[in-house]
């Protein structure tokens, strides 16, 4: 009986290292280790860099309707060398700002991710360069874990939602733009399992 409980002292507290080292991000307690890393799909990013690349096109098939435009009506419009020049340099600022948004929009995107240990779920949540938060559950406190798919485009990309319910305020978390899970709801419930009866145990001993 000792044997086994050393046996699984050691392997916590190994499970606790390789966890600090993997995830110096989080703070993590002497008996806590990460179980799951969940992070948003790649379709997430495919989309914002289609968009981009949708609006160069769209600003680059302006600008050659523009020129066009300006050729054939010279006697409407002269533009001289140096107004060429700022227009030019216009024209770069904008291509330079569409593709500074899509680094803003990846960073952005890639910045929500949610922790599952064996004691808690940390979610972290950006929603600007300036706006995050960060959300701390207690497993014992968790209700109900689920994963929902609510439009055709999520069952279309294998999205969804995951959503976990809490006891008494009947707070709900969700975590957007999710690969469709195999293993990963089942993982959180149970560990939510294991943290409601090891609870009950420590209450029945007080």
């Amino acid at each position: 009986m000792w044997y086994n409980q050393n046996m699984k002292d050691e392997l916590a507290q190994v499970k606790h290292a390789r966890s600090e080292k993997d995830y110096p991000e989080i703070k993590l307690e002497p008996d806590e280790h990460v179980v799951l890393h969940l992070v948003r799909s790649r379709i997430g990013l495919i989309a914002i860099w289609c968009m981009v690349a949708f609006c160069i096109v769209v600003l680059s098939f302006a600008l050659i309707m523009i020129a066009n435009n300006l050729k054939n009506n010279q006697t409407l419009l002269t533009i001289n060398d140096d107004a060429l020049g700022y227009l030019r340099i216009a024209i770069f600022a904008l291509y330079a700002i569409i593709i500074a948004g899509g680094v803003v929009g990846q960073s952005i995107y890639k910045a929500n991710e949610m922790y599952i240990t064996n004691r808690r779920a940390i979610q972290k949540s950006r929603v600007s360069l300036f706006a995050n938060s960060t959300n701390i559950i207690e497993l014992r406190r968790i209700e109900d874990v689920s994963f929902r798919q609510e439009t055709l485009l999520d069952h279309l990309f294998q999205i969804g939602i995951l959503r976990m319910s809490t006891v008494g305020d009947e707070t709900t978390y969700t975590f957007r733009f999710l690969d469709t899970p195999r293993d990963e709801v089942t993982i959180i419930s149970h560990l939510v399992y294991e943290n409601k009866k090891r609870n009950k145990h420590d209450g029945d001993e007080d």
